[in-house]
């Protein structure tokens, strides 16, 4: 059975917050600034129907982890086609010209791999961890699924129900089921492009036709929009040669215009609430616009996001968590559903935190107020900068040196099709290393102001265990 679209290897693999969740200790030891960079092979071309290609080789473990990844995730689907980006998702595991359902898993778990997919704000990926033998049936997988899906009334229609069924599970039927990844974004955002209901409206799912998704399929299921990533043990002439055999032989077809998802300038301060019946306690949510990916404060904010709010060392948590009690851990970070590299358009920097009855919404905002404060009015002290530095260090190389090689993977891919740079990887250390105390400051106060954020709070609507119906 397909997961829902936030895959548990995808989370395990990408921490929200970065690339790895950052251990939560509170002792992290300094990165001296002549400590080595990150330094991932990577060999970077383009097919001539437009299909990007990353090879990084590593023959330490011998697997291959091999990935294709569509530009088009749910911040991207069309009006009237929500729900449209999971969708595919789920059909793209169906049958091909080739291959009868189920073969492409039996595959790979009859040699001993692992394959799943995931829908995230810009893009669809489809991935596999192999033995490296099994590296060239997996790539004549991915040309089947991009030359020759069979879309058919009975898949489709079995599809809509089991996505249906997904947003029953997960949201519907689940305390703090859509608390905060779908609340805050429909809140704080004013393009329908980036507050729409990202799971798929039920009428949408529904009046989805075969014409309708074949349209889909042809749009942007094609060379032109997707990059192709193959890393671990593998023979690099071997590998190209069978790239260019069983996918560059795909007919070129144009990449898909991409609609306009830029935000207006948030003016002044949103607030919004919900009651949920399945919720035991209340819980509270607030976010804050981003700066545009690739620029210094961006970086600037990827060290807040440390210095603020990952691990037990970081002030938020010192000050909800340990000193006031409101609850046991607060979680969030750039990207909800992701980390910080792994989305393109308008992102929020958020928080969460499922909290006592006692503790009012204006007790906890007055403190995480007084704590962002403290981060517009004073410099951040050298060893504090550093530590957040090493946690961001020590999280790519987690992520680089995993034996499945998924966050690998994944950065590559994402720098391939956001910044078609997916050497970018080993600049990451150097750009974050450029952040002054006075950058980091003047970021805070410009991004961190009351009037960039959007609050939500979620009223606990179940009943406490003991109480009389």
């Amino acid at each position: 059975m397909r997961p829902l679209f936030l895959t548990a290897a995808v989370l395990g693999a990408l921490g929200a917050a970065n690339v790895d969740a950052a251990p939560r200790t509170a002792a992290v030891p300094l990165a001296p600034a002549t400590t080595a960079q990150l330094n991932v092979a990577v060999e970077y071309y383009r097919l001539a129907n437009g299909l990007r290609v990353v090879l990084s080789r590593d023959p330490s473990v011998p697997t291959t982890t091999v990935a294709m990844y569509y530009h088009i995730g749910f911040r991207l689907e069309p009006r009237n086609r929500t729900g449209f980006a999971h969708l595919f998702e789920h059909l793209m595991f169906q049958e091909t010209t080739n291959l009868a359902k189920g073969e492409a898993d039996k595959l790979v778990a009859g040699n001993g791999g692992v394959a799943n997919g995931s829908t995230r704000f810009d893009y669809t990926n489809y991935f596999q961890v192999v033995p490296s033998n099994v590296t060239e049936p997996v790539l004549w997988v991915e040309a089947e699924r991009m030359r020759g899906l069979v879309l058919s009334e009975t898949s489709l229609q079995n599809q809509k129900d089991v996505v249906k069924n997904e947003v029953r599970v997960n949201v519907v039927n689940r305390p703090y089921g859509a608390f905060p990844w779908l609340d805050l974004p429909q809140h704080a955002n004013t393009n329908w492009y980036n507050a729409h209901n990202f799971y798929g409206d039920f009428g949408d799912i529904d009046a989805a036709t075969l014409k309708d998704v074949r349209a889909f399929y042809d749009t942007y299921y094609v060379p032109s929009n997707a990059v192709l990533v193959v890393a671990g043990d593998f023979d690099r002439a071997q590998v190209r040669e069978q790239i260019e055999r069983y996918l560059g032989a795909l007919p070129s077809r144009p990449e898909p215009a991409r609609p306009d998802v830029s935000e207006p300038t948030q003016q002044k301060e949103r607030l919004a609430a919900r009651t949920d019946a399945l919720a035991p306690r209340p819980a509270l949510a607030f976010g804050y616009h981003l700066p545009e990916r690739n620029t210094p404060e961006w970086y600037a904010f990827g060290l807040i996001d440390q210095i603020l709010l990952q691990g037990e060392d970081s002030r938020l948590w010192r000050r909800l968590v340990q000193e006031r009690g409101y609850a046991d851990s607060v979680d969030g970070g750039m990207n909800f559903i992701g980390n910080m590299f792994d989305y393109q358009g308008p992102m929020l920097w958020a928080a969460s935190l499922v909290h006592d009855p006692s503790a009012s919404d204006a007790k906890i905002v007055a403190d995480v107020d007084d704590v962002i404060g403290q981060l517009k009015r004073e410099l951040v002290g050298p060893a504090e900068l550093d530590r957040a530095i090493t946690k961001i260090r020590s999280s790519l190389y987690d992520v680089a040196g995993s034996s499945t090689r998924f966050g690998l993977v994944d950065l590559l891919a994402c720098f391939a099709l956001f910044d078609d740079d997916p050497a970018k990887i080993n600049r990451l250390e150097s750009e974050f290393r450029k952040v002054t105390p006075e950058l980091l400051r003047a970021t805070a106060r410009k991004y961190l102001a009351a009037s960039n954020r959007t609050r939500v709070a979620l009223i606990a609507g179940a009943k406490p265990a003991g109480a009389k119906p």
